[in-house]
């Protein structure tokens, strides 16, 4: 598509916002299981970052907020990018020893993958990037898989490694985020057409995952909560917003110009559009020099 408009390159995940029921609760999973370290920023809200301080979670407190219906739309899950397959190999026998339930595993090709929920049942992704001359490749497209995860050639890593997990790694940072939609073709329309990211690949009718710069996927689209689902209710659990960070106010401007000619509504000041996608996912598009 030559007219097919284009977001930054450079455009990637930020700070991932989520509604608990009981922050005390959440702050314990989320530093026992995954080594995330608490900033607090005011009563009932904290930022959650890695070893070397990068936010990568928001944690909101709504007493008593209950779990997103399933047949409904929102976070389908976050994923949390390791620097490297190590990593991903130490966290493995962290959850394993602590005996935390994980919701399965997997190889996609693209990199490796193991699923677990928070106490509110957010969905959660733990990966490693293989390198991208290693990606799977077919008829010039991307092929991303789910095959068993080699868990025990990871755990092989180990073998005479003494370093044990302790806190979430510096250079981790959220790899993507994957949303249940109301439709895939709505869904598509605004994330490639409107906001500008590529597609990569569909997954059936189901299905889609974009980016930007080639990477694998920033963004995954699914309708497994049922053709045309609602948001969840008011005052649920789950989402409250994610962030996509663009490097500057030309690539935020460039974006503003897109929803302004396509009637998106948004709220904008200057370093930062506020907005939601066809399936009312909260959005906040930001520029890197943005202030916390």
């Amino acid at each position: 598509m030559t007219n097919q408009p284009s977001i930054s390159p450079a455009a990637h995940i930020g700070i991932v916002s989520l509604t608990v029921s009981d922050l005390a609760q959440s702050l314990a999973f989320y530093d026992t299981v995954l080594g995330l370290r608490a900033a607090p920023v005011a009563e009932g809200r904290t930022l959650l970052t890695a070893a070397d301080s990068t936010p990568l979670l928001e944690l909101v407190e709504r007493r008593g907020a209950r779990p997103k219906p399933q047949r409904a739309t929102g976070l389908y899950h976050f994923a949390l990018l390791l620097p490297g397959r190590l990593d991903l190999a130490r966290w493995l026998q962290h959850v394993a020893e602590a005996r935390w339930s994980l919701q399965g595993w997997a190889d996609h090709g693209v990199s490796e993958a193991i699923y677990l929920a928070d106490p509110d049942g957010n969905g959660i992704e733990v990966y490693r990037d293989r390198p991208r001359a290693e990606w799977p490749i077919a008829n010039g497209q991307l092929q991303m898989v789910s095959d068993p995860l080699d868990a025990r050639g990871l755990l092989a890593l180990l073998n005479g490694d003494g370093e044990q997990w302790q806190v979430m790694p510096a250079g981790a940072t959220m790899g993507h985020v994957h949303l249940h939609v109301a439709d895939i073709e709505q869904s598509r329309a605004f994330y490639c057409d409107v906001l500008g990211f590529d597609l990569v690949q569909r997954y059936g009718a189901s299905a889609l995952f974009v980016s930007a710069g080639g990477y694998h996927h920033h963004i995954g689209l699914n309708t497994w909560a049922g053709q045309g689902a609602p948001p969840a209710p008011a005052g649920s659990a789950g989402l409250r917003h994610f962030e996509i960070i663009v490097p500057d106010t030309d690539a935020l401007a460039k974006i503003v110009a897109r929803l302004d000619r396509a009637g998106v509504a948004y709220q904008r000041d200057e370093v930062e559009i506020t907005l939601q996608d066809p399936s009312r996912n909260a959005i906040r598009i930001v520029t890197n020099d943005r202030n916390m």
